[in-house]
């Protein structure tokens, strides 16, 4: 039977956000975030270790983000892996227009807002997180009606499926992980957008496609870096890039990336450590 590693994380002080946040840039399977931590999920088949792990972790305390931290490893059996997703995930309220729910949660909807049906299956993108939060509540103001939009790194999809929810014409979601393009496909199933959102198992530098009126990334700073050049050929002249994953002192670095590919940047959010940033060319 398929195993999962599963490693404890605790921090002082606590910090699940930085922590999670940072932990992405590993190719892991999943986070959860629990009242006393971080679990991280990582197939077995990958070889991801402790020492991984421990090297972010002592990162951060040298760089003084938090203290100390604690790590323990457990096994996990296949069969227990939407179980531990399901303890925890909870109806979200973005903003008071966008909602993420679960399939297996009821929630009342209030009049004006759009209900996103979002099953994590260990994939980034629940609404849990600040850098999620930050995009949706971006997207929000951006979207006009009928915009072409591109969700780099897609996750669950999320991104795409409330950009069309909220009037855009399409999403295209792309996603190096099939984890996540099998998780965001069940997604775009489960709110009815098979004809407006697709997902596909791929890179940025090879789809054709292109023109894209609004483009989305919430990934960490080295790979958007490295991404940069490739957004600019994908992306409408005034066409408007919205960028996250990343910690407030990551803007300066992410700005004169972009500004030197005659990115604009038009606005700005933040919550806790993390930012968001908007740019039109």
């Amino acid at each position: 039977m398929k195993t999962f590693k599963k490693f404890i994380i605790t921090s002082e002080p606590p910090n699940n956000d930085l922590v999670s946040g940072l932990l992405w840039q590993l190719d892991i399977d999943g986070i959860n975030e629990t009242d006393s931590g971080v679990e991280v999920f990582v197939s077995s088949s990958k070889n991801i270790t402790y020492d991984d792990i421990g090297k972010i972790l002592k990162e951060m305390v040298d760089e003084r983000l938090i203290e100390t931290f604690y790590i323990r490893e457990e096994t996990l059996e296949d069969k227990n892996w939407n179980e531990e997703y399901e303890k925890n995930v909870r109806v979200i309220e973005v903003t008071e227009k966008i909602v993420i729910k679960p399939s297996f949660k009821e929630y009342i909807s209030k009049p004006g807002q759009i209900i996103i049906t979002i099953d994590p299956k260990m994939s980034f993108g629940t609404g849990e997180h600040a850098t999620t939060r930050l995009v949706l509540q971006l997207i929000e103001k951006q979207i006009r009606g009928g915009e072409k939009v591109l969700d780099v790194g897609s996750g669950t999809a999320i991104l795409g499926i409330s950009a069309v929810m909220l009037g855009a014409a399409s999403a295209f979601c792309i996603d190096n992980d099939e984890w996540c393009a099998l998780n965001g496909g069940e997604n775009i199933q489960a709110n009815n957008l098979r004809s407006k959102v697709e997902i596909r198992l791929t890179e940025i530098q090879h789809i054709e496609e292109k023109e894209f009126d609004l483009i989305t990334a919430n990934i960490n700073k080295h790979i958007l870096l490295d991404i940069a050049e490739e957004i600019k050929k994908k992306i409408n002249k005034n066409g408007v890039l919205i960028l996250s994953g990343l910690l407030i002192t990551d803007e300066n670095d992410i700005v004169e990336k972009y500004t030197q590919l005659d990115f604009k940047l038009i606005e700005k959010d933040t919550m806790d450590e993390w930012c968001a940033l908007v740019f039109q060319l």
